[in-house]
């Protein structure tokens, strides 16, 4: 009983994870405020959970804010992109429901290549910070890569959509739960981040299947 409760044993390891994950949630919350800020906010908390799920972790401030000034311009740069391809795709759904196109069939084309969008856009946000956290490369390769492995990885990438999902899917069915906004961004990041970590390895300079030419992360350079 007294090495469960220790300060070594699995009940203060647990608290202190949840404590560094509430921690890291509220700097992301912050830094999100000014919403143009997003994307290096989401990039620096994948910088740190990633090291976090190989328990590599140092000063979770220091280490986000270290990210969240280096890859501030390149994650800016795709979280515009983002936020501009979401808007033209929410104005096509608009005017598909709006009767403005002529034609039954032509609104579900629309609406059917706007979802397909939508689902395709996902998939690559779901790489797309934690590549650029990770790896040192040009905006162009990591959006390229980010689409070629969410397919090459389409279990992990569907898993991780479901993920990304769940908790927002929660607060939406018990409002009850809203507090656990409170750890709901980096306990999620910190999750995917087990596997996004397993996937990354493959990638790694130093690995042998990295000479394959057939490998759809060719672009990956370096680890950031």
């Amino acid at each position: 009983m007294n090495r469960v409760f220790n300060f070594e044993g699995p009940v203060f390891t647990f608290l202190s994870r949840l404590a560094d994950l509430f921690w890291l949630n509220l700097l992301y919350i912050l830094c999100c405020i000014p919403v143009i800020s997003a994307g290096a906010a989401t990039t620096a908390m994948y910088y740190v959970t990633l090291k976090m799920a190989k328990n590599e972790e140092g000063y979770i401030t220091r280490s986000f804010f270290k990210s969240f000034k280096e890859n501030f311009v390149q994650a800016t740069l795709m979280w515009l992109a983002v936020l501009l391809v979401a808007f033209v795709l929410f104005i096509d759904l608009r005017i598909a429901g709006s009767g403005s196109i002529p034609g039954t069939s032509v609104k579900n084309v629309v609406t059917v290549a706007v979802g397909v969008m939508a689902i395709i856009v996902s998939m690559i946000l779901m790489y797309l910070f934690p590549l650029l956290a990770q790896f040192d490369n040009t905006v162009k390769n990591t959006v390229r890569n980010s689409f070629l492995i969410s397919i090459r990885h389409l279990p992990y990438t569907v898993l991780m959509m479901i993920l990304t999902v769940l908790p927002v899917a929660l607060i939406w069915f018990f409002p009850a739960l809203l507090l656990i906004v409170a750890i709901m961004f980096s306990a999620t990041a910190y999750i995917k981040s087990g596997f996004l970590n397993r996937i990354f390895e493959l990638y790694m300079p130093d690995k042998d299947n990295t000479e394959d030419s057939s490998d759809p992360a060719e672009g990956i350079n370096g680890e950031g």
